[in-house]
């Protein structure tokens, strides 16, 4: 069964702020601000449609199919940094675009809790054993980052992680694991059973210390010395006060009990990109466990799906990543195949613009990136998005973003990619402070609240759906 894949990137990361002069750099106290609005009244977002969008005749092609038959699946999936790790944006896409074309499962999803970072709602995570981590922010190309950005690593084999899906509606049938070269490194439990073991420890008994009692006295009551009640005690002098509880120490053991969880191992199968587990019945739980015939163990993404026909919406995020990062581990491209992309959105460069990257040095990543989805998987349609209005270190007018736009829109037609111009449709970086007045923004003037995301899904699935209507009508 076929998964496809849409790419979106956006980077975040601040940095200090250099004071170097530059011309791309304009005092915030220079940049013209809108009138703050009046929370009631509406705001228009004027010019929203998607630029060359024969580009996505592909793509749309095998989106109608899936619409008259109402069998198989289409994959998009967005790629991108903190907004789309934390799944606000791409979530009320997902549900927009599922809501027409029909829901064929959540996606992409990765264990971030456990590798000690923000998780996405509708699927939760807990995990039992010690991991390691590794971004694709950081440079050692030796570690094994892959398709999620994030590399999950254990040398241990006694650990597990949990996979709770909070939202009914992505309930699966199928899951599909990727690791590094395909390695069948993991198991999955759908079942455990509770152990409890017993032990003996040693007993301790406690005393409370009454008005008048001394160290000596106590320990001759217990036929203990006065040293060994001062350690197992922590003591550094003879001085104890009345009131307060003492541990006598003892000879004796005594019984505890405990309860350990037992997870009964399934085998996946093997299918070239990825290990796959299916179940008769849909799931809302399943755990990771260690296949015995492996020693170390390193985890790339998870794959949720159920056996409707519909829309696969895959969403991939690495807090503070950028366009190099996504290109510089080379597995990332090799594990795209898994997902079999039917359209790769690309969305980059507020993180690239906190580095004060030329137009030039920006698009070469861009173009590095669709280099690689095209050679990997060369059916897939390629749309990119500009970055949303931003302010550039909280005090410049951030003109890196309207470079990188303008050098977006210039290439389109001869790198035949789709363009949705998010800085034109929000009002350009002179609508900052409008948006924010609305409440779209965060108080950075980088970020959106989750109105602000959940508005510019709003206008995205909007120019998607007249798009596809508009190929459509070429049909007739």
């Amino acid at each position: 069964m076929k998964i496809k894949f849409c790419l979106v990137l956006f980077g975040f990361a601040l940095f200090g702020v250099a004071q170097v002069t530059d011309t791309l750099a304009t005092s915030a106290d220079s940049l013209y601000f809108d009138e703050p609005v009046i929370d009631s009244l509406e705001v228009t977002f004027s010019g929203n449609g998607i630029g060359n969008s024969t580009a996505l005749f592909g793509f749309f092609q095998r989106l109608h199919q899936l619409e008259k038959i109402k069998k198989g699946k289409i994959n998009i999936v967005h790629i991108g940094d903190s907004h789309i790790q934390a799944d606000l944006f791409t979530a009320k896409i997902r549900r927009d675009l599922q809501g027409v074309f029909g829901n064929g499962g959540f996606g992409f999803t990765f264990p971030y809790s456990v590798a000690k970072t923000n998780n996405s709602a509708p699927i939760r995570y807990a995990a039992a054993g010690n991991f390691q981590n590794y971004r694709n922010i950081y440079p050692d190309l030796s570690r094994p980052v892959g398709l999620s950005g994030i590399a999950l690593e254990t040398n241990s084999n006694d650990f597990a992680i949990q996979l709770n899906v909070k939202d009914a509606q992505y309930d699966f049938t199928r899951l599909k694991i990727i690791t590094p070269q395909n390695a069948n490194l993991f198991a999955v439990s759908v079942a455990n059973k509770n152990i409890v073991i017993e032990r003996q420890v040693a007993k301790t008994i406690s005393h409370k210390i009454k008005s008048g009692e001394v160290l000596g006295s106590i320990a001759n009551k217990y036929g203990v010395t006065v040293t060994a009640l001062k350690n197992a005690n922590g003591l550094k002098s003879n001085v104890i006060r009345a009131g307060k509880m003492l541990k006598i120490p003892t000879k004796g053991t005594q019984s505890r009990s405990s309860i350990k969880t037992e997870y009964i191992p399934i085998d996946l199968q093997s299918y070239g990109n990825y290990y796959e587990f299916n179940s008769e019945k849909p799931l809302d739980k399943i755990a990771i466990v260690p296949n015995k015939g492996a020693n170390d163990f390193a985890l790339n993404g998870l794959v949720l799906e159920n056996e409707n026909a519909g829309l696969i919406y895959h969403s991939i995020g690495v807090n503070g990543a950028k366009g190099v990062d996504f290109n510089k581990f080379t597995l990332f491209n090799d594990q795209l195949p898994a997902l079999h992309p039917d359209l790769v959105i690309i969305s980059l460069g507020t993180n690239e613009s906190f580095d004060r990257q030329s137009a030039a040095l920006y698009f070469s990543q861009i173009e590095k990136m669709i280099a690689g989805i095209k050679q990997k998987s060369p059916e897939a349609c390629v749309l990119l998005m500009t970055s949303p209005p931003s302010v550039l270190h909280r005090k410049f007018q951030n003109t890196y973003i309207e470079e990188y736009a303008a050098t977006i829109q210039e290439n389109a037609p001869f790198l035949n990619y789709a363009v949705w111009d998010l800085l034109h449709v929000f009002g350009g970086n002179k609508a900052i402070s409008r948006n924010a007045s609305k409440g779209y923004m965060s108080k950075d003037k980088v970020h959106y609240s989750k109105v602000g995301y959940e508005k510019q899904a709003q206008l995205f699935f909007d120019a998607f759906m007249q798009s596809y209507e508009l190929y459509k009508s070429t049909l007739e």
